[in-house]
């Protein structure tokens, strides 16, 4: 995919307008992790030396429109951006005023100024052309630096690439790359592993994957469907029990491509939902009628372990089992620490994302080890079922247009 990137353009002297994701957790007025913060300011901190004047654009939660609710002002992530950048960062109370606009042109080189939060206007999230176009005063050139925004067709995200020369940024770039990396062009054998809680969430995903890659390994709730679709009981494990036919789809469709479906073997059922709840390890289709289905057993982690070994690449969203609840966290963590071992030896590369999947590499101690990790969501989500991202589809018009 290619999309122009800021990384090749003259900054110096000109107001860069950044549209980041430094939507972070925190506490109080205490950011909580600044893994956002840390990671947008190392790529904006060579265009600061290149004399660039950076106006940062961002939101913060869901604030009501129009209400400026202080809980949501993102004046409170300043210190942790300044020390991120290693710079002071001036702060505007509006981003789509007068004011605003008087701030950014007296920025001087290598200056920075974050404005207010995007979404205190309702303009932001219906895209409305007026606030793009006022916005883009704030600007001489428009740069997009958050994928984990560029699924949503909002004013800071696609209509702003509308008015100003428009650019990627490094994050969005270094996303960009490393998704195409394990999905358009995977060194192959290539494998997708695919969790979480409901088929139908993600039927678009297994159905865009199993066109695409080798191997699709199933775990999770959406493991118990596929089981059951293929007449296991389920006892109390979650299932739904009205997806047959879609289940029936994607193995139409993955017999088609060549694309090896792998399930769970064997099975860790339990009595409860609860840390260390009683539990026994069992065949997939012997699931006990009053135990529910919490992770996948040892055998079906050896297999899995098993076809990694054999893949080149390696492409992750979403926990084998529930993850949270000890002892039902073993699959999910053991097979991380397999394509962490992988990708250190330099057999694999390892591209992980998704909100869940994140906290189980991080839980298992092995997100550092993959070769990425998306820190979006819903656009993680939207990649993977071969969508095309509003704000990217933006930035490659852009570049048609100039």
């Amino acid at each position: 995919m290619q999309v122009p990137t800021i990384m090749d353009v003259d900054v110096r002297g000109k107001r860069v307008l950044v549209r980041a994701d430094l939507n972070v957790p925190m506490e109080g007025k205490r950011v909580t992790d600044a893994t956002r913060i840390t990671r947008f300011a190392a790529g904006m901190k060579p265009l600061l030396a290149r004399g660039a004047r950076l106006v940062i654009l961002t939101h913060f939660g869901r604030p009501q429109p129009n209400v400026m609710d202080p809980v949501f002002s993102v004046d409170k992530l300043r210190p942790a951006l300044a020390e991120a950048l290693g710079c002071p960062v001036k702060f505007s109370d509006t981003c789509s005023t007068q004011a605003a606009v008087i701030l950014s042109e007296g920025l001087q080189d290598g200056e920075v100024l974050l404005c207010e939060n995007l979404r205190y206007n309702p303009g932001e999230t219906q895209n409305d052309p007026a606030f793009a176009a006022a916005l883009s005063k704030l600007g001489d050139l428009y740069v997009n630096d958050a994928f984990s925004c560029a699924h949503r067709a909002h004013a800071s995200t696609e209509g702003l690439a509308h008015h100003l020369p428009a650019y990627a940024g490094p994050l969005l770039i270094e996303e960009i790359n490393a998704l195409g990396s394990a999905l358009e062009a995977p060194e192959r054998p290539a494998v997708a592993i695919v969790g979480g809680a409901k088929v139908s969430s993600k039927i678009a995903v297994l159905k865009n994957l199993v066109g695409k890659l080798d191997h699709v390994i199933i775990g999770g709730g959406m493991a118990n469907t596929f089981l059951f679709a293929d007449g296991a009981p389920m006892g109390k494990s979650l299932h739904e029990a009205g997806e047959v036919e879609t289940v029936r789809d994607i193995q139409r469709l993955a017999k088609t491509a060549g694309c090896v479906i792998h399930l769970p073997q064997d099975v860790v059922a339990a009595y409860d939902f609860a840390p260390k709840a009683r539990h026994e390890i069992t065949a997939a289709d012997h699931c006990p009628s009053d135990a529910m289905i919490l992770d996948a057993g040892p055998k079906a982690l050896a297999d899995f372990q098993t076809v990694l070994a054999g893949c080149n690449t390696i492409l992750w969203n979403g926990p084998l089992g529930a993850f949270e609840v000890q002892p039902f966290d073993q699959s999910t963590k053991l097979l991380a620490q397999t394509a962490a071992d992988l990708t250190r030896q330099g057999l694999a590369v390892s591209v992980a994302g998704g909100g869940d999947t994140v906290a189980a590499l991080n839980a298992a101690g092995v997100a550092d080890d993959f070769t990425y990790v998306s820190s979006a969501g819903g656009a993680f989500l939207e990649w993977l079922e071969g969508k095309t991202l509003p704000g990217i589809a933006a930035l490659q018009a852009a570049a048609k247009a100039a």
